[in-house]
């Protein structure tokens, strides 16, 4: 009898662990924890990526207040600016269909319409969108055959202008850009441009945004280097967007960027990046791009396009 009262002790007791662990679990699969949008708002997060055409902290600096605009004029959703370290981690990303809105250069533009985007803008000013060759003032470069035999900086194997077209020209005057010089991609136009100026390389590769952008801040530096060459044009950068993204909020999106102008405010903004609009494109607008990349392709190095 004594024994019995044991046991049917120790099984209310038992019971009532049970119990208990019932409710924490119970308790941990319901509870779910509640965090701040951020935003003032409830809308989805959409993630824009502007490919590496400045350093990172560069790029929020002048891209950040142009993506609070367009957060302000389309408040039912989120937005987010996100910067890649380098053109490698940009085009991953870019080519996953990671991006909702991206501004890839001209090359990554032609590229992302077989990854599931659409061109829907561009920046202006195509005129500025060309290759120059930098050397220091007191080199010596005067024609391009010196380069031979010598080093020469690039942001990235696939930056367009800063790169394919730089070697294109040298291509077609007299340089076999993989025997009779060593090209050397050190991950940013600012660095390509340093590389020069420290006498890393006899030239450096770049396109005029930048180059001014440094002509301004740093004068006394540039002053120091001269562009020795400059290229042809292309269509400037494009705006693209990701196919599944409702038609309405892409031309929500564009009516902020091909705005810009209209207001003081927008101008101040568009300089500090160098060039004096965004305009409407479309995948058309690119072809240019195609066929010079099928042509540097067939006669530099390959290219996937």
């Amino acid at each position: 009898m004594h024994d019995g009262r044991i046991d049917m002790r120790w099984r209310a007791i038992l019971l009532a662990l049970l119990l208990l662990a019932g409710c924490g679990k119970q308790q941990e699969v319901t509870y779910q924890p509640e965090f701040s949008q951020g935003s003032g708002n409830s809308g989805r997060e959409y993630i824009i990526g502007i490919h590496p055409l400045h350093n990172p902290k560069r790029l929020v600096e002048v891209y950040g207040p142009i993506i609070d605009r367009i957060k302000a004029a389309i408040p039912q959703a989120r937005f987010r600016l996100e910067a890649s370290r380098n053109y490698e981690e940009y085009e991953k990303k870019l080519y996953s269909t990671y991006f909702d809105f991206a501004m890839p250069n001209p090359y990554q533009t032609v590229r992302s319409l077989k990854h599931g985007y659409k061109v829907f803008g561009k920046m202006g000013n195509d005129e500025l969108f060309r290759g120059i060759i930098l050397v220091r003032r007191d080199s010596g470069i005067r024609k391009v055959t010196d380069l031979r035999g010598n080093r020469i900086s690039y942001p990235a194997r696939t930056a367009l202008a800063a790169t394919m077209m730089p070697q294109y020209y040298l291509h077609t005057h007299g340089i076999d850009v993989n025997r009779d010089v060593e090209s050397v991609y050190v991950g940013s136009q600012e660095s390509s441009i340093m590389s020069v100026l420290r006498g890393h390389v006899a030239a450096g590769a770049s396109w005029p945004v930048p180059w001014n952008i440094f002509r301004q801040e740093n004068p006394e530096l540039a002053a120091q280097l001269v562009v020795r060459w400059q290229t042809e044009t292309l269509p400037n950068n494009g705006w693209v967007v990701r196919s599944d993204i409702p038609s309405s909020l892409r031309d929500k999106f564009g009516e902020v960027l091909f705005g810009l102008d209209e207001s003081a405010e927008g101008r101040a903004l568009l300089k500090k990046l160098g060039i004096d609009r965004f305009e409407k494109a479309s995948d058309a607008t690119f072809k240019p791009v195609q066929q010079y990349l099928k042509r540097f392709s067939a006669t530099v190095r390959q290219v996937e396009y």
